[in-house]
């Protein structure tokens, strides 16, 4: 993501319409600023009595959280799961998250559910799959 411009640029983007009766067509292309920038700028002092830039960014805090944490721990250790099977519980307790968010939340407390303890894959390396016997 890209930097704001500049407090000062913004500034004298903003005194050029206000004090010095330039167009916002003009004072844009004087200052090498999309159009669109000058008019967001000046809309901006208008509205905030400032030029700044808003805020960039941040952080976004967990969808799952609080008594939705401690039912979904509870549920991942009272039996076997699927995501999109906890996605589903979720939604049908008013939490409305995506199969990723669940992914996430499986994966940072180190939850996990095997399907198949024992396969048998396992015993193939033992014997040879062709004659069932030692090769």
């Amino acid at each position: 993501m890209g930097r704001p411009y500049s407090m000062d640029l913004r500034q004298r983007v903003v005194d050029a319409v206000k004090l010095d009766g330039l167009s916002r067509h003009q004072a844009a292309k004087r200052f090498g600023v999309a159009v669109s920038t000058a008019i967001k700028w000046l809309e901006r002092e208008a509205v905030t009595g400032s030029v700044a830039p808003g805020q960039m960014g941040g952080h976004k805090p967990k969808a799952i959280s609080g008594e939705h944490r401690d039912w979904l721990l509870t549920r991942c250790a009272s039996g076997p799961f699927t995501l999109r099977g906890l996605v589903r519980e979720l939604a049908d307790r008013n939490l409305k998250v995506d199969y990723r968010s669940v992914w996430e939340f499986v994966h940072a407390e180190k939850l996990s559910y095997k399907k198949r303890l024992w396969s048998p894959r396992k015993e193939a390396g033992r014997t040879s799959p062709a004659t069932g016997s030692d090769g």
